[in-house]
């Protein structure tokens, strides 16, 4: 009988690797296979490096070396688990964080980034050729159609929806955004300029940016900022006072610094609601200020998969949102360092992978 030999091409793949604080560099590793059922792999196609990743790439967090990194990510559906049915082989999808099974307590309740099935290690391998996927029947986004039939514009913007545009979206629903409110937004990273976004598309009537970047000023300008804040601590307290009078109806905080949590606070008036997306950098915080204003503090990992499926998904591929535009520039896999370096030294807002057509 005739025996079929694979190609190696066929069993490794390129992924990014972590080596040691400051240096990533992509690497031949073996493609993933499907472990468990509810698995899928997925040929990615886009992927981009997040503001997160920049804490273990300048040693402020623990990673361990010789990982596979990266957590965001669009692709193509090239096998499937035998329970996975909402997708099949071949679906363009986007691939959250986020990894939510659809049924438990959390995700039924809309907070799929707190899913309580989600399994270790599933934020790795991102930013590479092939990526196992778990959760996948419910957690995976489709996207009508294939890459081909989107501009390079879209195919960006639905990047940003495996994770910054959902995360941006989930400080302003957390702060409880409304039609008509005054906004403060805290960080002008990727994250912080979609909740600029997010703030608009839920009817926010004056969006106050606090940002020192000229680009990035722009950049929120363009997304729907109305006014700009360089200052920083109490002096951006005192201004954004001028601006409003009592404060802001919600503020987005997009940092995680304890600076920018404790001007969050200061800049809501009585009764706000602080909306913190920001991954915490210090354990422990003074609340007293919470108390004597009645602020509410809300926020944490966002619920990607269900703000995709329910408002985010439609709006980008309406033209209703452009969050790709936070893309400033684009490396392919072999690159991967002059990708993490331009987002470490403020050369790009977002640098985005070009992983295959």
């Amino acid at each position: 009988m005739d025996i079929k030999y694979k190609n190696m091409e066929d069993t490794e793949m390129k992924v990014a690797v972590f080596i040691k604080p400051g240096e990533v560099k992509a690497e031949e590793r073996s493609k993933p296979t499907i472990q468990k059922p509810t698995d899928a792999i997925i040929k990615i196609v886009r992927a981009s490096v997040c503001g997160s990743d920049l804490w273990w790439f300048r040693g402020i967090s623990h990673r361990d070396a010789n990982t596979t990194v990266g957590h965001e990510a669009i692709g193509i559906v090239e096998e499937v688990g035998a329970d996975v049915k909402n997708v099949k082989p071949g679906d363009f999808v986007i691939a959250p964080f986020t990894h939510g099974c659809g049924h438990c307590a959390a995700c039924l309740a809309g907070f799929d980034g707190d899913c309580l099935n989600q399994e270790a290690g599933g934020n790795g391998g991102y930013q590479g050729e092939y990526l196992r996927f778990t959760n996948a029947n419910w957690a995976l986004v489709n996207i009508p159609g294939q890459p081909s039939d989107y501009s390079d514009e879209m195919l960006d913007s639905l990047v940003t929806l495996a994770d910054v545009m959902a995360t941006g979206y989930h400080a302003a629903a957390s702060a409880e955004v409304k039609p008509g409110d005054t906004v403060v937004v805290m960080g002008d990273g990727a994250v912080g300029l979609c909740g600029v976004i997010a703030a608009k598309l839920r009817g926010a009537k004056r969006i106050i940016a606090m940002s020192r970047h000229a680009d990035r000023q722009a950049l929120a300008k363009e997304f729907g900022a109305t006014d700009i804040v360089p200052e920083r601590g109490d002096e951006a307290v005192q201004k954004v006072m001028a601006l409003t009078g009592a404060g802001a109806d919600a503020v987005l905080e997009c940092v995680g610094t304890e600076q920018s949590v404790d001007t969050a606070v200061k800049v809501g008036r009585p009764g706000a609601v602080v909306g913190r997306v920001g991954v915490p950098q210090k354990a422990e915080m003074n609340t007293n200020h919470l108390f004597w204003k009645n602020i509410g503090l809300r926020g944490g990992i966002a619920s990607v998969t269900t703000y995709d499926k329910q408002i985010l998904l439609k709006a980008v591929l309406d033209g209703t949102i452009h969050p790709g535009k936070v893309f400033t520039k684009k490396f392919d896999l072999d690159h991967i360092q002059d990708a993490y370096d331009a987002m470490d030294q403020r050369q790009a807002i977002k640098s985005l992978l070009v992983v295959s057509q």
